[in-house]
């Protein structure tokens, strides 16, 4: 009877290990946003209808903490690579400032997430915004994607030509060819079109799949659908001193804005909505209203993307990560290029408006600072995953994830070798943590034994345990922030904590010589450059 009882034992366990065996490596989904705010989604306090995105995160977990480089190529680079941007090259933008942790595109000591994923066994798609070089080595198809539609530059219309004005030829590259986005075509809904495009043909193949899908929405320009905007027609007549309020409300009814936390003082270069004249207040509500509309239609896309799932029954054995690439972006329109050449009304094809400080002060609730600083406002995202029947359903958790986290991630969950040499060049080593403990419950965030380190143009941070220490060029002093109590970064007790000054910034400079960061005074351009997404110096404290 033991003898049978223990055959039939062995039986079941060979069963169940086979079984095991077989089970598919799941299919990735990697989903980036562009200049959008940590408040800017439903889940993290806003009130732009973004039901698809909520609902992923009605359905999976989301991080309080989650950190960007601040701005497009330095993130995009970190994020496809698990590097920090100088590391993999582009340390300052897609520009050449003559050294190798500047050379202004992916170097090949980076592995690409396709490059990886590919010779792992994974299909690997790809459909909008690349801005990781102009050279065409750097472009998506020479950097492991099997497909590629999108465009190479930072910033892109979205229209090719609509009722008023006509915007610049849109130039979109699809498989190295290059083509036009068409009359009538809205680049989001292109984007998408595309990706399920890739999704399908690939559903032909027995093999798991990589899809990154990086929409530009909603940089600049701003530009939406008629039937988009008029949803928020008259929605922010409020005004941002109270839409501010009104998001840091909700989000402390959400949890995302713990009881303590300080939050930022009101930036003071922002003037006072009563202050304004009539005309001046339907301007600015224009604004936002397509900054709206643009988030809006990006949520109604990916909900193509989820039911293209599911028709092809590959929604159980999906993970996906939402993220954006850095904080909203501030500035004002008098100091910057591109307003001065509408020649159509907010929101048409030949409008080149933008967000603006005042409504990106509202998108960065409830920090400071926007995109290109190192303050909370320019490196916090939100962070979304949805993995069904694996992450926890309405899972909120404190994480402190970084970009150079999402690739170990993959690779531990595709079961991915991360090869020493590829194509005989020596491999950079990874230097993130898995974010798998905190998406399946084991932790509440990421344990990497070290600190996170962030330079761009000179601004400088460093992030450990509850502490935050932040510089912004041209100055050289340290800031010192508690983030447990004060992610707000009201109070700067550098003062009062020398130690921990000198601790973090001896760590820095280490961090800064192995990383190959160069002194910015030593490396700036001469002239100004023209660089797109790049606003002017924000005229607020601390910079």
């Amino acid at each position: 009877m033991n003898k049978r009882f223990a055959t039939a034992l062995l039986i079941l366990l060979s069963c169940a290990f086979a079984h095991a065996q077989k089970t598919p490596p799941p299919n990735l989904i990697l989903i980036m946003v562009d200049d959008m705010g940590y408040s800017d989604l439903g889940a993290y306090g806003s009130e732009i209808q973004t039901p698809t995105l909520d609902k992923l995160a009605a359905e999976g977990i989301r991080f309080r903490e989650f950190y960007n480089n601040s701005i497009c190529a330095p993130t995009r680079a970190s994020l496809l690579t698990g590097q920090y941007p100088h590391r993999a090259g582009m340390g300052f933008f897609d520009v050449n400032l003559g050294l190798p942790a500047y050379q202004g595109f992916l170097n090949k000591e980076s592995l690409t997430l396709a490059e990886v994923l590919k010779a792992n066994g994974y299909s690997t798609l790809m459909s909008g915004k690349s801005h990781l070089g102009k050279d065409s080595l750097a472009w998506p198809n020479q950097r492991g994607f099997d497909q590629f539609y999108g465009f190479i530059p930072g910033a892109s219309d979205y229209f090719d030509i609509g009722n008023y004005g006509k915007a610049d030829p849109v130039i979109l590259v699809k498989n190295n060819k290059k083509e036009k986005l068409k009359p009538g075509e809205y680049l989001t809904n292109t984007i998408t079109d595309n990706a399920l495009e890739f999704l399908t043909e690939q559903n032909k193949q027995n093999k798991p799949f990589f899809l990154y899908l990086a929409f530009n929405a909603p940089h600049w320009p701003l530009q939406a659908l008629p039937e988009d905007i008029a949803k928020y027609k008259g929605r922010y007549d409020i005004g941002w001193d109270s839409l501010r309020q009104q998001r840091i409300a909700r989000q402390k009814e959400l949890g995302i804005l713990q009881a303590g936390q300080r939050v930022a003082d009101r930036d003071p270069d922002v003037p006072v909505w009563d202050n304004l004249t009539y005309d001046q207040k339907q301007l600015w509500e224009a604004k936002m209203e397509v900054y709206a509309a643009m988030l809006d239609r990006v949520d109604q896309n990916i909900a193509r993307v989820l039911n293209k799932l599911k028709e092809l029954k590959k929604d159980d054995n999906t993970l996906i990560v939402f993220i954006s690439d850095n904080g909203a972006q501030g500035g004002y329109s008098g100091n910057a290029r591109k307003p001065t050449r509408n020649s159509g009304p907010i929101g048409t094809a030949g409008s080149y408006d933008y967000q603006e400080q005042p409504w990106a002060n509202v998108s960065n609730t409830p920090f400071r600072q926007y995109k290109n600083n190192m303050h909370e406002g320019g490196i916090s995202s939100p962070f979304i995953a949805w993995y069904p029947k694996k992450i926890k359903a309405g899972t909120l958790v404190k994480g402190t994830g970084h970009l150079i986290d999402i690739a170990p991630t993959f690779y531990e969950l595709a079961k991915a070798t991360y090869p020493a040499n590829y194509h005989n060049v020596k491999s950079n080593p990874l230097v993130g943590k898995s974010l798998a403990p905190v998406l399946f419950g084991q932790a509440t965030e990421v344990n990497r034994g070290e600190p996170l380190f962030w330079e761009r143009a000179g601004n400088r941070a460093v992030h450990k345990g509850k502490w935050k220490l932040v510089s912004t060029f041209p100055s050289y002093t340290w800031e010192l922030y508690d983030l447990e109590t004060d992610r707000g970064e009201t109070t700067d007790v550098a003062a009062k904590f020398p130690a921990v000054v000198n601790e973090l910034s001896v760590e820095y400079f280490q961090w800064a010589e192995r990383t190959g960061v160069v002194d910015y005074d030593k490396i700036k351009p001469a002239q100004p450059m023209n660089i797109p997404g790049q606003s002017a110096p924000a005229r607020t404290r601390g910079n």
